[in-house]
């Protein structure tokens, strides 16, 4: 996988992209900006929850998302 130049703008987009496939969750990197920016989506009511998953070093935020009927 290439390095992103941008965490945020790529956390942004793996959430729309999974929003428009209709996906149950996605998975990101974890870090604390992601985390907190995560945490005023669900304030927001924008994605449902947020899981932190330990892998071993590292450890990813999945990202519950909302669909509206």
């Amino acid at each position: 996988m290439a390095a992103v130049s941008d965490p945020i703008a790529d956390m942004l987009t793996r959430i729309r992209n999974a929003n428009r496939a209709k996906i149950d969750f996605v998975d990101i990197p974890n870090s604390k900006m992601k985390k907190e920016i995560a945490r005023i989506l669900i304030e927001k009511g924008f994605i449902k929850n947020l899981e932190v998953i330990d892998e071993g070093s590292k450890s990813n935020l999945r990202i519950y998302l909302k669909f509206e009927i």
